[in-house]
């Protein structure tokens, strides 16, 4: 039997979110704390996926540049490998030097048409791939898959301490 994907937060610009019940479930999505953790009531996760494995530096949460997610959005574009390379040392750097922590790679909707619907930029190993809707994503990037196809977010981060964070178009970072 394949993956079954269940449905997620999805925040609109300007700070509003959908938190009332999700349609066909009887469910209510929780939205946290409040605390950065990721962590609703009774330790259960929120729809981001965040786990709140460790501490969260604060300039993680600034606006991304225009420059950054023009590059990410360039993925569809069939980058050769050199440019791949160039693309995730640029993209590290720019992490390190403005947010404080560098993520493992980041998920978007992909453009390309059938049979790709995302793919996947991993900065540590600079491979970037396209999945069809039945390809399984590797762990941790997986937990971003839906936050990606939903056509809500520009792309979403992946970091080692399992934290998830989708970024806007307009650049905001959606806080767990």
């Amino acid at each position: 039997m394949g993956h079954i994907e269940r449905p997620r937060r999805v925040v609109q610009p300007g700070g509003t979110q959908s938190t009332g019940p999700v349609p066909g479930t009887g469910r209510r999505l929780t939205t946290g704390t409040g605390t950065g953790t990721g962590t609703g009531t009774g330790g259960r996760t929120t729809a981001t996926g965040g786990t709140g494995a460790g501490p969260v530096r604060p300039g993680l949460y600034d606006r991304r540049s225009d420059r950054l997610r023009r590059a990410v959005g360039g993925l569809d574009s069939g980058l050769d490998e050199a440019a791949c390379r160039q693309l995730a040392e640029w993209a590290r750097e720019e992490y390190a030097a403005a947010h404080g922590d560098v993520p493992l790679g980041f998920v978007a909707r992909c453009f390309l048409g059938p049979p790709f619907v995302d793919h996947q930029l991993n900065l540590l190993h600079v491979i970037v791939r396209h999945f069809a809707p039945a390809d399984a994503m590797p762990d941790p990037f997986s937990g971003a898959r839906m936050l990606a196809r939903s056509g809500g977010y520009a792309y979403v981060e992946v970091y080692s301490s399992g934290l998830i964070l989708p970024v806007l178009e307009d650049g905001t970072v959606v806080r767990p």
